[in-house]
């Protein structure tokens, strides 16, 4: 908005200037006469011509400042010859001739120029617009006729700033503009800009192109310098934008002045030396460049890296070899360079002699050969600007050799010469080609089939008004001589393609600039391309591509933390809280793992955790098994000495039935020690505990059948009455009965509420024990409070019935048996509670086995040692002897008690 601003008061100053109305006593109308005229400088062929196309280009590089002691307005001239610009003038002249002596683009119909020097500045770009449109020997104004002939349209104005304060006075009639080398942004916008169009690609493009550029090379942390005009602060405003929408950051961003001030340069000299960013953003011409590149080499500044905008990249102002060592390895954005055939020819067809009065070519002259040309008032290589020390140097470089006028352009080494680099000057070449196929599709329009409204009529040459040649050019497509597609949008813009350029040493110690890649642009893609077999020069210590961030990337294990007030750039490595990992660098979060895995070392991955259960394969799991089938093959050892001695009164003695329904309970209980060996799972978890509880129901129950005799027999020895004794049946319900109400609540278990597998993680946090959770602790407490409850009866009953006779020792054993049962559990419960992993399981199982080996040890093997090794006391005689009476004179022998108690006593156990 200021640049706007500052743009209009320019140009209504310049008015005010240039037109004063008086009113005349001897005439009765107003007239207007010019006080003064511009001080512009330029070439025009505008006799015999049908219509005539403006030209603005930058021949010199600034105006000299004005005297301050004058207080009228004075038109400022101008210093500092630009061969670059001079050649893009002649390349104007030299299409406009080829495109005359062409047949197929308007025939019979020629076209001539009016150019003036803009000088690079914005006050030379106004005078020049209002001279297209007014004119300088009018006497009133008498837009479009500055020549005589018909003004069709401008070329230029050879900067961004340049062309916007052209094109805010031109855009008022819709006087058609084409630009060749104004990139800025804001010229897209055809509100403000109706009439401009251009034959090069906007910021806009060339902004995203280099965020994309950075994003290759994986730089983060920018720094960004601009020229102070439209150029400079939009296009590093937009590369901003994207700088921010791509996570990155800039580091600082100052600016060149456009009039030199030591404080605004020094501080942008500051922030590249302490600025830890060594890839740095260069968006400026390479006129506003110069000064600049001095300060560079003033203060040594190395080992940056230099991303470079289109208006410098390729400038011969700043790619000299002596600044190589500070601007070397820059890498940037081109115009497509080409060749354009039979302008090196006429470039050289040039010298002072031709036309005495042409000013601008007696200061090429002398310039590119340093004399003084004879007879001549042309200065050359003046310069007021301030230097670095703040002082203002006024120089005028008269030489004392004068001109020959022999001197051989062959022998030069300047810009205006060199074309190995036409890009812009091409751009200059297809502003032209623009605005003449605009003019053809106009003049060949057929009445009736026209584009405008009402009656689809046509304009004609040359009388058109200037939106109905904007009509054409708003749709103009034409293929060029190179074979590229030119196509305006409706922003005026075009597409196409980038050059990436390297700036390379050569052998001849010239700098090169190394095309190593292109970025393309169409209406539909976007796309960087970097040549793979192409080596990039890096102005580094190590010759290798700059490492420029604010901190290092986040290792894997770490999180970035936010610095207060700083770029998302500047942050510090956190490593991850426990149970949080980050497994790739530069993580904002730290990922929690899940409740199976934990963190390794590194904290970058999550590592499954150790699975504990108590498995087969271990020492422990593997010598419970072999416990667990050594008992079970006893148990059924001892069943084939009962089998095989089933007729032997020790054998028959006691209820031998339920003899062998305790030794298949007891290989019961021994085999579901199994259930709690491996990898639990859901019907693990239900199989081990039922199995258990009803294995023990059922022993518990058939040593209560045996209990509840020895206990009858105890009675019947001590009564005085006679008493009956149970009958087997009567036993066997008891079992039957006891052995259904645990399958009942089993059952009841097993239904409502069952086991389930739990994943314990409580106990270690580095590893998963895989547990059996119970469910319902009521139901597991009521499954085996029925086994504690049949073994408290038969711990009852048989400590009445171990006071029988000496013979009667079976009622012993089970006493002692039912009381290391009770020990063993006992002891199992807090060495339980207080046992963790796959110990509390073998804990379990230790006392499943060592209960099962007691009752075992304690019924079966005083009987089977007695039947094995002692056969002669397995008789009747032995077995059913004669008792002497205890108190009361009773006498029992195995047949009485046998026939008593229908042969339920307990048997005898004898010692030798």
């Amino acid at each position: 908005m200021a640049s706007r601003n500052k743009c209009l008061a320019l140009g209504f100053l310049a008015f005010l200037w240039a037109e004063l109305c008086t009113e005349g006593k001897e005439e009765e109308e107003q007239t207007c006469r010019l006080l003064g005229k511009f001080d512009l400088n330029g070439y025009v062929d505008a006799k015999n011509h049908s219509l005539v196309i403006g030209g603005l280009f930058p021949i010199h590089s600034r105006t000299i400042p004005a005297n301050e002691s004058i207080l009228e307005p004075v038109s400022a001239k101008c210093e500092g010859f630009n061969f670059r610009g001079f050649r893009w003038m002649k390349t104007m002249i030299h299409t406009i001739k080829e495109i005359n002596e062409r047949k197929d683009i308007l025939p019979n119909i020629t076209l001539g120029y009016q150019i003036f020097d803009t000088c690079f500045t914005i006050s030379k770009s106004v005078e020049a617009a209002l001279v297209f449109l007014t004119g300088q020997e009018e006497n009133k104004p008498n837009f479009r006729n500055s020549t005589g002939a018909f003004l069709a349209g401008i070329i230029g104005a050879g900067g961004s700033s340049l062309s916007v304060a052209a094109s805010r006075i031109l855009g008022l009639y819709y006087l058609p503009q084409v630009g060749y080398a104004s990139t800025c942004s804001i010229l897209s916008d055809k509100y403000q800009f109706p009439s401009y169009l251009r034959t090069i690609a906007s910021d806009k493009i060339q902004s995203e192109a280099m965020v994309r550029l950075i994003q290759h090379f994986g730089w983060v942390w920018i720094g960004t310098i601009a020229a102070d005009d439209d150029y400079g602060k939009y296009g590093v405003k937009l590369f901003k934008e994207n700088m921010e929408n791509a996570n990155l950051c800039i580091a600082f961003s100052e600016i060149i002045p456009k009039v030199y001030s030591y404080e605004k340069m020094q501080r942008a000299v500051d922030a590249i030396k302490t600025s830890t960013a060594r890839v740095i953003v260069l968006y400026a011409s390479d006129i506003d460049l110069s000064p600049f590149a001095l300060e560079m080499v003033y203060h040594n500044i190395t080992d940056r890296t230099w991303i470079a905008s289109e208006a410098w990249i390729t400038s011969a102002l700043i790619a000299k070899p002596e600044y190589f060592p500070y601007f070397g390895g820059s890498i940037g954005f081109a115009i497509p360079r080409t060749d354009i055939p039979g302008l090196k020819e006429f470039l050289y067809d040039v010298h002072p002699s031709k036309d005495p009065n042409d000013v601008l070519t007696i200061e090429f002259w002398q310039t590119a050969f340093n004399c003084t040309w004879p007879n001549s008032n042309v200065p050359y290589n003046s310069d007021h600007r301030v230097n670095m020390t703040g002082k203002e140097d006024r120089l005028h470089a008269m030489s004392d050799t004068f001109c020959t006028g022999e001197e051989k352009l062959e022998d030069l080494k300047n810009t205006y010469l060199d074309v190995s680099q036409l890009r812009i000057t091409n751009n200059v070449k297809q502003a032209v080609y623009s605005m003449a196929y605009a003019l053809d599709s106009l003049s060949t329009c057929e009445e009736g089939r026209g584009p405008y409204v009402p009656g689809n009529t046509c304009a004609y040459i040359p009388d058109f008004e200037p939106w109905q040649l904007m009509y054409y050019l708003k749709t103009l497509k034409f293929t060029t001589h190179d074979g590229r597609r030119i196509e305006i949008d409706e922003n005026g813009d075009v597409t196409g393609y980038y050059d990436i350029l390297n700036w390379q040493l050569d052998d001849n110690g010239n700098i090169a600039f190394v095309k190593v890649g292109e970025y393309v642009f169409t209406n539909s893609m976007f796309e960087l391309v970097i040549t793979k077999n192409t080596t990039i020069f890096w102005n580094t210590e190590s010759s290798e591509c700059p490492h420029s961030v604010c901190a290092d990337v986040c290792l894997p294990g770490t999180r970035r933390g936010i610095r207060q007030g700083e770029p998302i750039c500047c942050f510090d490595c956190i490593p991850c809280a426990d149970g949080y990992v980050s497994q790739e660098p530069g993580q904002r979060k730290c990922k929690q793992c899940g409740e199976d895995y934990l963190t390794n070392a590194q904290k970058s991955e999550c590592v499954l955790k150790e699975v504990e259960f108590l498995a087969y394969d271990e020492p422990l799991g593997f010598t419970l098994v072999i416990l667990s089938i050594f008992g079970a093959l006893a148990v059924t050892a001892v069943t084939v000495v009962y089998v095989v001695y089933r007729h032997t009164p020790l054998v028959n003695a006691n209820d031998r039935e339920l003899s062998f329904l305790i030794q298949v309970s007891l290989i019961i209980t021994l085999l579901s020690s199994m259930f709690f060996i491996g990898k639990p799972s859901d019907w693990s978890c239900m199989a081990r505990h039922v199995t258990l509880a009803l294995g023990f129901s059922l022993c518990l129950s058939c040593i209560l059948g045996k209990t509840i005799s020895l206990f009858l027999a105890y009675r019947i020895s001590q009564s005085k009455t006679r008493l009956t004794s149970m009958h087997p049946v009567y036993r066997k319900i008891v079992v039957l009965i006891s052995v259904l109400v645990e399958t009942g609540v089993c059952a009841a278990y097993l239904v409502l509420e069952p086991p389930r597998v739990y994943k314990n993680m409580e106990a270690q946090n580095t590893k998963i024990i895989l547990e059996c959770n119970e469910g319902s602790i009521e139901f597991l407490c009521s499954v085996f409070g029925i086994d504690i409850f049949l073994a408290l009866l038969c711990s009852l009953t048989t400590s009445v019935a171990r006071q029988l006779p000496d013979n009667y020792y079976e009622g012993k054993c089970i006493t002692f048996g039912m009381l290391v049962f009770f020990m063993v559990w006992i002891c199992f419960v807090p060495v339980y509670l207080n046992t963790k992993g796959t110990f509390k399981v073998a804990v379990e199982i230790f006392a499943i086995l060592a209960s099962s080996y007691d009752l075992l040890g304690c019924i079966f093997a005083p009987k089977c040692f007695i039947i094995l090794l002692r056969p002669k006391r397995n008789t009747s005689e032995i077995v059913g002897e004669r008792i002497s009476t205890l108190d009361k004179g009773i006498q029992l022998t195995a047949s009485s008690v046998s026939s008593e108690i229908n042969n339920t006593v307990a048997s005898t156990v004898l010692d030798e």
